[in-house]
C-alpha cells in the first residue's frame, strides 16, 4: 500500500514591500560653524510599520534655494536638487560622529537661504518618505578669538580676546572645546551653553595629561545663531604642586 504524504507548511502574513521601507528621518538639522554649513541627521531605526529596520543602505540629501514668497515653490519638480548620496558601504562625503551623520555643504553662498531634506533607502531600493525640512541662511561668521591657556596645580585657566564682529551680528557668547593633546580626532565641547565671559577655568582634568583647547564665538544674525571661526590652539596641563 502506498501512502501519499502531504506537507503542511506554516506561512506568515504577507508583508508588502513598501512597508519594509525606512521610516522618515525626523532628526535632520543644519547649523553654521565658521564658513561651513553642517547638515546632520541620525539613521532611522524602524521601518514604516514600526519593525526594526533591516538592510539600510544609505541616504540621499537634497537642497533647494528658498526664494522670495511670491516666487518660492517647494512643490515644483525642479525645486530640489540632489546634493549628496551617502552610501553606508562607502561614506565618501559624509562623516559619522557619535552615530550622527554629518555632511559639509561647501557650496552654500553667504546671504542665501537654503532648505534641506533627506530620503533613506534600503539595499532593495525601497525608499523612505521625505524627512523633516530644515532651512538656514549662510552668514559671514565671527572672526577667531585669540586664546591663551595658563596651567596651575588645580586647573587650566583660559582667556581670550573678543574679536570685532561683522556688521549685523550680535554676540551671544563663547563655546569652549577640548581634546587630549596626544589623541587625534575632533575636540569635544566642554561648555553646555555659550559662556558670557571671555574666560574659563577647566577643573575636570587628569594629572599627567596634556589638553588642547580651542574657542569659538557664538553670534546671532537675525533668527539664526552660528559659531565663528576657530581660535588658535592653546595647550595646558595640571602643574606639580609646590
Amino acid at each position: 500500500m502506498i501512502f501519499l504524504l502531504t506537507a503542511c507548511g506554516k506561512k506568515g502574513p504577507i508583508v508588502a514591500p513598501e512597508s519594509l521601507a525606512p521610516a522618515p528621518v525626523s532628526t535632520l538639522k543644519v547649523e553654521q560653524k565658521g564658513v561651513q554649513l553642517l547638515v546632520s541627521w541620525k539613521a532611522p531605526e524602524r521601518d514604516v510599520d514600526g519593525r526594526p529596520l533591516k538592510e539600510l543602505a544609505g541616504f540621499r540629501l537634497y537642497r533647494r534655494e528658498v526664494l522670495p514668497p511670491n516666487q518660492d515653490c517647494e512643490q515644483c519638480p525642479d525645486a530640489y536638487r540632489l546634493l549628496a548620496v551617502a552610501d553606508l558601504e562607502y561614506l565618501r562625503d559624509v562623516r559619522v560622529v557619535d552615530k550622527v551623520y554629518v555632511f559639509t555643504d561647501s557650496e552654500a553662498a553667504p546671504g542665501t537661504t537654503y532648505q534641506y531634506k533627506i530620503i533613506s533607502f534600503r539595499k532593495d531600493g525601497s525608499e523612505s518618505g521625505a524627512s523633516n525640512r530644515v532651512r538656514r541662511m549662510k552668514s559671514v561668521p565671527p572672526p577667531a578669538p585669540v586664546l591663551q591657556a595658563t596651567s596651575t596645580p588645580t586647573s587650566v585657566v583660559l582667556q581670550w580676546q573678543t574679536p570685532q564682529l561683522p556688521e549685523g551680528l550680535k554676540l551671544v557668547g563663547y563655546n569652549v572645546y577640548r581634546r587630549k593633546t596626544a589623541e587625534t580626532g575632533l575636540p569635544r565641547p566642554i561648555t553646555p551653553t555659550p559662556l558670557k565671559e571671555s574666560s574659563y577655568e577647566d577643573l575636570q582634568l587628569a594629572r599627567g595629561t596634556d589638553y588642547t583647547y580651542i574657542v569659538r564665538c557664538v553670534a546671532a544674525a537675525g533668527e539664526y545663531e552660528m559659531e565663528g571661526e576657530l581660535s588658535n590652539e592653546a595647550t595646558g596641563a595640571l602643574t606639580t604642586p609646590e
